[in-house]
């Protein structure tokens, strides 16, 4: 069990963004970021950092939440699901003995039963210790879950981009143009050659305190690297949605369910959501993803041990 705590309620500190409108996506890396555009958020309230093992520790014990990761899976929703994988569980990355081929991710990625956020590398591992580290294995739904209980919600895409990049414009990393400015390590990302080779002054090359590293501009903490973090937004290759280069966009929302399918599963009707901010799992040599215009599609099931979230409180305004 996670160690106990005295407090009953979540201990995550908010910060205030002013919201306008600022250049989202990037034209200089993956296919799935571009075009740059102007879009335009309203004022919000952000989580100042990812939600830790302590606040859905706190959430479980008020309401007896079971994560997705905590039940097994019906075989009739996975056509095909292989008996190893019919349990409750989830996926832990596992350093790999030396270089093998980037393209198989199938090499350091292990279903393994008993995974999940109180066991976030196999049901003989505790979050002891990790109290104050990003919860783990939670599935959209889960992140849902909590944030409803919260009173909160997640941010759509548009309005987490804005946040990580701390009220720089059009910078590629959260805290201006180089990775490592003057050789300063300013996030949680694979330094090293992944999956193998990792450089980390501890020896770790999971995740870390959830303030290990810099604030961004406006005072947010892990916006970029430890762990992907889930927005509201349906996944979509293509931005179509959004303005023209001569105009600005009001926060748009991302594609439909339908077109956040994956086309290589055609079997499995489950949507994908956008996450973003990249992971412990970036690296120079793999997954350059550690940055506010980078995006990736997750099935709303999935759970891994990189993947976390944070809340918003958008603002109301009386007429």
């Amino acid at each position: 069990m996670p160690e106990a705590s005295e407090n009953t309620t979540p201990t995550i500190q908010m910060v205030r963004l002013p919201g306008g409108v600022f250049r989202m996506g990037c034209d200089r890396f993956y296919p799935e970021e571009r075009p740059e555009r102007r879009i335009r958020v309203p004022p919000f309230q952000m989580d100042k950092y990812p939600v830790t093992n302590r606040d859905f520790a706190l959430f479980v014990e008020a309401t007896g939440y079971r994560t997705i990761a905590e039940i097994a899976p019906d075989p009739a929703d996975y056509p095909g699901l292989r008996p190893d994988m019919a349990h409750a569980g989830s996926l832990v990355f596992e350093r790999t003995a030396g270089p093998v081929p980037l393209s198989d991710p199938a090499r350091w990625w292990i279903f393994r039963a008993g995974a999940d956020w109180r066991h976030p590398t196999g049901p003989s591992s505790t979050v002891n210790g990790l109290m104050d580290h990003p919860v783990v294995h939670i599935a959209h739904a889960d992140a849902q879950a909590y944030a409803r209980w919260v009173g909160k919600t997640l941010p759509t895409e548009a309005e987490w981009e804005y946040a990580a990049r701390g009220g720089l414009e059009g910078t590629d990393y959260g805290w201006g143009e180089e990775l490592s400015p003057e050789g300063a390590i300013m996030a949680n990302y694979w330094r090293g050659n992944f999956p193998y080779s990792n450089l980390r002054d501890d020896g770790g090359y999971r995740t870390t305190p959830v303030t290990a590293f810099p604030a961004n501009g406006y005072g947010l903490h892990d916006m970029i690297g430890n762990v992907w973090e889930w927005t509201d937004d349906w996944w979509s290759e293509s931005t179509v949605h959004a303005a023209g280069p001569c105009c600005v966009a009001d926060d748009p929302r991302g594609g439909s369910l339908r077109e956040s399918l994956d086309p290589e599963m055609p079997n499995i009707s489950i949507g994908r959501k956008v996450i973003k901010g990249g992971s412990h799992l970036c690296a120079p040599n793999y997954c350059q993803r550690y940055r506010p215009a980078a995006r990736a599609a997750q099935m709303v099931d999935s759970t891994t041990s990189h993947i976390g979230f944070r809340c918003i409180l958008r603002e109301t305004f009386n007429a």
